[in-house]
């Protein structure tokens, strides 16, 4: 038999039914802290909960193409804001019980970017916003966004320590104590910033400098501070390790 005559005879309803859908743990820094963008579901099942943006990806997507659409449907975003966000697989999830529709299996994926608007909820949400992560504690969520949602923030925490993904965070000039604040702000620990600034320009490719300084000194009347763009490192090294970590490696 050849392809052709196996294709012809092939009966895909001789298969139990799995959908596939994607799922966006979605990260920003709004007013000193780290957001993650979330939808209150606006029907079952689990209405009245909260949810990451997603959905089931479409017959001629692939899994990043469906990705970015449900962000972009969430956030309003335009296509050329949306190139500027990173976006990466986070993990597939397929218990065969996380949706009491049928047998879904999502496949998670994670995004970093500054300065995204305020969602838009979509016909299917009653409700969509960015919420503090030190707010999570204690509400409703859906399927099993919670650890979805755990094992996304791991993951940026993990990547700020050996890849240069900070930087995405931030405008493309910055300070380096802009981008000491999105370590802090990241990894919830306030770090030294002698130390920091130090270990930042001594990575090579991390960060290059612009020749140019802020317009103004600091809150105390300062020196102006550089600014700086992100480098061309792909890995940082030595990379930087959180605080905690420097410890136990010690």
């Amino acid at each position: 038999m050849n392809e052709q005559e196996f294709l012809a005879g092939y009966d895909p309803t001789a298969y139990p039914a799995v959908a596939v859908t994607v799922d966006v743990v979605a990260l920003t820094i709004r007013e000193g802290a780290l957001h993650l963008l979330l939808i209150r579901r606006g029907q079952p099942p689990y209405q009245g909960h909260w949810a990451l943006p997603g959905g089931f990806v479409r017959p001629t997507e692939d899994l990043a193409t469906g990705a970015r659409r449900e962000l972009a449907e969430e956030t309003g975003l335009g296509d050329d804001r949306m190139r500027r966000i990173h976006l990466e697989q986070l993990g597939s999830y397929g218990d065969p019980d996380r949706d009491p529709r049928m047998r879904v299996v999502s496949i998670a994926h994670l995004a970093f970017a500054p300065d995204l608007p305020d969602p838009v909820a979509a016909t299917d949400a009653a409700e969509a916003g960015w919420l503090p992560v030190t707010a999570l504690s204690g509400r409703q969520l859906a399927f099993d966004h919670a650890r979805v949602i755990d094992d996304g923030l791991e993951r940026a925490r993990s990547k700020l320590e050996y890849t240069p993904l900070a930087t995405r965070f931030l405008a493309p000039e910055f300070t380096v104590s802009e981008l000491r604040g999105v370590y802090e702000t990241v990894w919830g620990q306030p770090l030294h910033a002698g130390n920091f600034h130090r270990k930042v320009l001594s990575v090579p490719g991390f960060v290059e400098g612009t020749g140019t300084s802020t317009e103004r000194g600091g809150a105390r009347g300062g020196p102006r501070a550089k600014l700086y763009r992100a480098g061309d490192a792909r890995l940082l090294h030595p990379a930087l390790l959180r605080p905690d970590r420097e410890e136990t490696i010690r």
